[in-house]
């Protein structure tokens, strides 16, 4: 596999992490993985150890939740667990201007300002948890307390298994 230098969103997310005094490591995917199925297959890692990130708009303003791949976010769990009447997959642009990031390579951590973060118990079963690193190319592996530990995040059932994936 070449070299490749990281794009500066990815240079971004790991400026944060380095200051956190995070363990992670960056890897560059031939390809972009739209989906956490893709993403397993090109890293060789079971799907569920991948946490994608998806933003979801409330009443009370924008929340981060990192889902395992074999799970899907439940927005009426959701919205019982953060306190708010209804919780909604946010719109691409709002994801972008609140992370500063793009839909498919959001990172836990590297956002304009913190967002309230819930991360799913199902990561905890794997040593190593692969996420977003601020490009669509680009996943970092970290681990599950690491994730917890960065993102001042909050460990919750976040809803039930995914169906599969189409292929």
């Amino acid at each position: 596999m070449e070299r490749r230098d990281p794009p500066a969103g990815v240079q971004q997310v790991a400026v944060v992490l380095e200051g956190l005094g995070a363990q992670f490591q960056p890897q560059h995917l031939s390809e972009p993985a739209p989906t956490a199925a893709a993403a397993a297959q090109a890293l060789g890692v079971p799907v569920a150890a991948i946490a994608n990130s998806v933003v979801f708009t409330t009443d009370a303003g924008p929340v981060l939740v990192m889902v395992s791949g074999a799970h899907r976010a439940d927005p009426l769990v959701l919205s019982s667990l953060v306190g708010v009447n209804e919780m909604r997959p946010a719109a691409a642009a709002q994801v972008r201007a609140w992370t500063g990031q793009p839909v498919g390579g959001v990172a836990p951590v590297g956002h304009p300002s913190p967002l309230r973060t819930l991360v799913d118990v199902e990561l905890a079963h794997f040593p190593s948890v692969w996420c977003g690193a601020g490009d669509p190319q680009w996943m970092l592996r970290t681990s599950y307390a690491e994730l917890l530990r960065i993102t001042a995040g909050e460990a919750a059932e976040v809803g039930d298994l995914a169906p599969p994936e189409a292929s």
